[in-house]
């Protein structure tokens, strides 16, 4: 795979205003992908557009659009819409391509921009390499004659369109009604359809994070800050508390008491509910190496299996799509129902976990310990230079750990995406072998780099 210059394992991302997160590169972006996606045919070709709530979508929109425009491509902006929602739109109005302007969980001053085919998945990275390659091509080159200019209108009803899909998600002869739902919406991009979505389907609901203002998208709100949403818990005594990201695709759930339940306990939840109803495919469950040795053990011990990728949830999706499963997702929060979304969706993993709530009568604490959780401890090891990676004493420090943990636990040793880090992880039954072991290869890897 090439050098990749603006895209990273996520689209591009970046601080507002700088490189590669300018007007300028969002102009290239829709000229370059709306080039490719033009496929030479005469009808019209259609982009949607959609976003979260920060100030600096009202920068990258208008560029992304003159771009698509110029090339011939017709335009339709959302506003605020989940990028789970964009992915359906995408495909639901049969659109050549889907964009998503935002930067996640990152604050308000990122932004970024992901790209979904025709078929509502994030593209290969193939695409993008191809598309970055066009970038750099003439501004002026391709573009379209005076009369074949795109046209752009704003449309207000995708969002009623993904709370209808939303709400067919949730099991027909359930209702919320009788539940206190307590839900953080982290001032983004779901700020309106996922209260709306959860009052629909009968709940009494608390929201907060539902007062955008361009600034406070994830500030001390949403899944990445969960002790707000554990406090309205608490004070609103609600049944359960359901925290999303900024662009919602990924979910935190707190039990009734406030505490908080990751990813992986979700999965387990979700997971053996869908086995028990015969809906599970695959025979399992895809998450990524982060995700905790109990959460293997537990489906193991149920005759499922776990399958790991590498960290990031279009790895997960790749997997889950060659090996025909229907369930997948990160530690972090991402979840993937392919039943129901090409991509993470913090509001359908929600109405799942809610379904279960409903159907069982316990409360979600209990739901919550599907498993406990073996000893994990991660650190992050900073270095200048090299490759500590190819280092014979970092190797041999990482032989000897995994030695002292086999058959009780697992090591892995990864370098961030995204930034000069080595990021050292081990879990295992014995807390103290693994904090021994985390700190004796981290050390190796600060003496090599």
């Amino acid at each position: 795979m090439g050098e990749r210059k603006y895209f990273g394992t996520d689209g591009i991302r970046g601080k507002a205003n700088t490189s590669p997160m300018t007007a300028e590169v969002a102009l290239r972006v829709g000229l370059a992908a709306g080039k490719l996606f033009m496929s030479g045919d005469d009808r019209r070709h259609l982009v949607v557009i959609g976003k979260d709530t920060r100030l600096s979508g009202y920068m990258i929109e208008p560029a992304l659009v003159a771009g698509f425009a110029s090339v011939g491509m017709d335009v339709l902006t959302f506003g605020p819409l989940p990028t789970p929602g964009v992915a359906m739109m995408t495909r639901s109005m049969r659109a050549d391509l889907g964009v998503m302007i935002s930067a996640s969980h990152n604050d308000y001053a990122d932004n970024g921009i992901k790209l979904f085919g025709p078929d509502g998945y994030k593209l290969s990275d193939e695409t993008e390499l191809k598309i970055e390659s066009m970038m750099d091509d003439g501004l002026n080159e391709g573009l379209a004659v005076s009369d074949r200019l795109g046209r752009v209108k704003r449309i207000d009803d995708a969002q009623a369109r993904y709370i209808e899909i939303a709400k067919a998600a949730f099991p027909r002869h359930l209702s919320l009604a009788g539940l206190r739902i307590a839900i953080d919406c982290a001032n983004g991009a779901g700020y309106k359809v996922a209260p709306t979505t959860l009052y629909e389907l009968g709940a009494e609901v608390c929201s907060v994070g539902v007062s955008p203002n361009g600034t406070n998208i994830n500030a001390d709100c949403g899944s990445t800050h969960p002790a707000t949403l554990a406090a309205v818990v608490r004070e609103k005594r609600a049944d359960i508390g359901i925290a999303l990201d900024g662009d919602a695709d990924r979910l935190i759930i707190c039990d009734e008491n406030g505490r908080v339940v990751d990813g992986d306990q979700i999965m387990a939840l979700i997971g053996r509910d869908w086995a028990r109803r015969g809906v599970l495919k695959g025979g399992g469950v895809v998450a990524t190496v982060m995700s905790n040795l109990g959460l293997e053990r537990a489906l193991t011990g149920d005759g499922l299996t776990l399958e790991r990728t590498r960290v990031g949830d279009r790895y997960v999706m790749e997997r889950m799509r060659e090996g025909g499963f229907n369930l997948g997702g990160e530690q972090s929060g991402h979840l993937i129902l392919h039943d129901h979304a090409t991509t993470g969706d913090g509001l359908m993993a929600a109405l799942q976990v809610l379904a279960v709530l409903v159907e069982s009568g316990k409360p979600m604490s209990e739901l919550a310990r599907q498993f406990d959780p073996v000893p994990q401890l991660l650190q992050n090891v900073r270095f200048t230079g090299g490759k500590p990676l190819e280092d014979a004493k970092v190797k041999a420090a990482i032989a000897e750990a995994e030695a002292a943990l086999a058959g009780q636990g697992r090591l892995l040793v990864r370098p961030s995406g995204t930034e000069k880090l080595i990021r050292v992880m081990a879990e295992g039954d014995d807390a103290a072998l693994v904090k021994r072991v985390v700190a004796e290869v981290a050390a190796a890897v600060k003496a090599a780099g």
